[in-house]
């Protein structure tokens, strides 16, 4: 009985969270963009501004974390610090300058009876995110959503709970100071895991639901929601050395894909070499002296530099996203090999070819299907920042709607305007 009663005040809650969320979105639907650039500069300025509470309240969850035994690569993922709040309000600031998707006109005409038809990019209504010890996300679904005019419910978990609440107390306080509607960023964090269950199931309320974190995290969302999902994928990230790549390019790009930052999703995890290639020492002495572990088939074993430690690859670590200093390598025969080991084992994130053949390289291009493909360049561009579109929401693996980086188009639907003189249909 005491059950069913917390689960009805948990349900009464997160109605209540979501109907002011519904009033808040009309609002943000009907807000101009000079409004909406306001209110995101207001934010940037707000989060620079104070600072001090932010990195206090991010102490508190890290040493939170380090007692409760999280790993590094999870606990870097929680950290701020100063250039990384720096990084948040600069997309915010990016965000103001990028032109407004709503109101767009995808694709109009004139049809022979009078009607003049469009369609154009009109904002989803109201967003809703589960995520997961990323305080980052708090900022950038709040700047998109924003922009594109929505209204956001958010669950950033019990990891990043102090962080998250001082970082939505100033974001609200800024959207305020401007005439914005507060409630266009709320969170249901104070009901914990029961308050994202039932965000969930709140069909009706919720317009779209986008999960952002763990292969366990999104596929309990995706198995459970009874709201539309937008599923954002781990990124089993493969980079294919074909024989023609030259050492220096695969050196550099292996370094920055792997070590840069090893614990975000477009950070590369299995390395394919061409068995003709004659890059491979150097480019595992580097990534060794990088500190990265290397998980390696027998081929490669065969061929690892003195002094450069690994040990065997199974088919555990063709299928894992490390997120961490750990990379799997495997020699294949040719470029058909390549793109077959990738097709078994690819998350649909993000995949890459270093080569100088151009016929490999389009062949490469046609032959995977993943959300990103990327030539003679690091994996880490699979960003929506670094590829132009502001901050993201989540890189998107799926085919519906929404694929790669979910920018600011990306939070917008369509609507059809029709309009005429007086026709009736024969």
């Amino acid at each position: 009985m005491t059950e069913q009663i917390v689960e009805q005040s948990v349900v009464a809650g997160i109605r209540e969270i979501t109907d002011r969320a519904r009033l808040a979105s009309r609002r943000m639907a009907g807000a101009n963009r000079a409004l909406k650039d306001k209110g995101l500069r207001a934010m940037a300025a707000a989060l620079l501004a104070q600072q001090e509470p932010i990195l206090a309240a991010n102490a508190r969850d890290l040493a939170a974390g380090r007692e409760n035994g999280t790993s590094a690569a999870m606990l870097d993922r929680l950290t701020l610090t100063p250039p990384r709040i720096q990084g948040l309000a600069d997309a915010l600031e990016n965000l103001a300058s990028l032109p407004d998707p709503v109101g767009n006109v995808v694709r109009g005409q004139t049809l022979p009876n009078g009607l003049r038809m469009r369609q154009v990019n009109v904002p989803l209504g109201v967003v809703a995110a589960i995520y997961e010890a990323r305080p980052n996300v708090t900022v950038d679904i709040a700047g998109l959503a924003l922009k594109s005019g929505n209204a956001v419910v958010l669950r950033g978990g019990t990891a990043a709970a102090h962080t998250n609440d001082a970082l939505l107390g100033i974001l609200r306080d800024a959207l305020d100071a401007v005439g914005l509607p507060a409630d266009a960023v709320q969170s249901v964090d104070k009901y914990g895991r029961e308050g994202a269950n039932v965000l969930m199931r709140a069909r009706g309320q919720v317009d779209v639901l986008i999960p952002r974190g763990g292969r366990e995290l999104i596929q309990t969302v995706v198995q459970n929601a009874a709201v539309p999902v937008i599923e954002t994928g781990e990124g089993n990230v493969h980079i294919f050395i074909d024989s023609s790549a030259k050492e220096d390019m695969c050196v550099e790009i292996l370094l920055n894909a792997k070590t840069q930052r090893p614990s975000v999703c477009n950070t590369v995890e299995t390395l394919l070499v061409h068995k003709d290639s004659t890059v491979l020492p150097a480019v595992l002495t580097a990534l060794h002296h990088a500190g990265v572990r290397l998980h390696v088939d027998e081929r490669i074993a065969a061929v690892v530099p003195a002094g450069v430690p690994s040990t065997p690859a199974t088919d555990h670590d063709w299928a894992t996203e490390y997120m961490d200093l750990d990379l799997a390598v495997k020699m294949v025969d040719s470029l058909e090999d390549a793109v077959a080991h990738i097709r078994t084992w690819t998350t649909g994130h993000t995949e890459a070819i270093l080569t100088n053949d151009l016929a490999n390289a389009e062949t490469f291009i046609a032959e995977i299907d993943s959300a990103a493909v990327i030539v003679n360049a690091s994996t880490r561009f699979t960003d929506g920042g670094e590829l132009g579109l502001g901050a993201e929401v989540g890189i998107s693996t799926q085919k519906l709607h929404a694929r790669g980086p979910m920018g600011l188009g990306e939070l917008t639907t369509t609507k059809w305007i029709v309009q005429g003189e007086g026709q009736v249909r024969g």
